[in-house]
């Protein structure tokens, strides 16, 4: 049973993609988000906008055929599945959530040739690595692209995150890849909104979210590094994630996320 009074993290996301999967709960949530920071809309149009170039670099110049996504969220537009199969018909695609709600929409909408939706906790690898419909679908021989975007904030540290990732890592071929965007602690610097004005619209929106049904978990540059250990970063690196390989789609204004990708070696 889906509790829709409950505001939900991947609604409020749908919401400020301009989505309709979303209900009252989150819609209040999200415009008190808004209210308190106005650039919060700005920055997960820029996330989506990373995980597209992101897709787009590792099925064009890595030649990656095998995507999961996990955490995957509500689908919109430019999923996963849409850009790499917009470039190579026979990528395979699945995705992974633990909400009921997304995963039934994900199957009315995304599921096809070679893309699946499964419900499933990030928080269990095992889980998920063993699960026949991903057996079926993705071959652990051959390189995998495992997305982490917008998720990992969700997950606090006594739930070890960095554990979590490094199973997967380890279940992965040499030559595949991870991607991941994380919101931060530290503070961006912008032309038109003081540091102080940014933390405490960062700390503001934090408390709000604790309403939600996953808190967020911001973290340091050299925090949201180790969890590439094992990997190696493509250029520019892990950097704020307007600036990962920007194209016309990004505003250039940082918003408090990181982003990068790194193939395993």
């Amino acid at each position: 049973m889906i509790n829709t009074t409950v505001p939900n993290p991947a609604r409020i996301y749908d919401y400020f993609l301009g989505g309709k999967d979303n209900f009252p709960a989150d819609r209040q949530v999200a415009d008190q988000v808004l209210a308190i920071a106005p650039v919060a809309r700005e920055v997960v149009e820029d996330n989506r906008a990373f995980l597209r170039r992101a897709v787009r670099v590792l099925t064009r110049e890595a030649g990656i055929r095998q995507f999961i996504d996990l955490g995957s969220g509500l689908p919109t537009q430019g999923n996963v599945h849409e850009i790499a199969q917009a470039i190579a018909p026979d990528a395979r695609v699945v995705y992974v959530d633990n909400d009921a709600m997304v995963v039934t929409h994900s199957r009315a909408l995304l599921a096809g040739d070679n893309t699946i939706a499964i419900q499933a906790d990030l928080r269990e690898p095992d889980v998920i690595l063993g699960h026949p419909e991903v057996r079926e679908l993705i071959d652990f021989d051959q390189p995998v692209a495992l997305l982490l975007v917008a998720i990992l904030h969700f997950i606090p540290d006594d739930q070890d995150p960095l554990g979590i990732v490094a199973r997967f890592r380890d279940a992965l071929p040499t030559g595949s890849y991870l991607a991941i965007s994380h919101g931060t602690r530290d503070i961006p610097v912008r032309p038109d909104i003081s540091a102080e004005v940014m933390a405490e619209m960062g700390a503001r929106v934090e408390r709000l979210y604790q309403q939600t049904t996953a808190f967020i978990v911001t973290r340091t540059r050299a925090q949201v590094g180790r969890f590439f250990d094992g990997f190696e970063l493509l250029d520019p690196g892990l950097v704020e994630i307007q600036l990962w390989r920007p194209g016309d789609e990004s505003s250039m204004l940082p918003g408090g996320f990181y982003g990068g990708v790194g193939s395993k070696r």
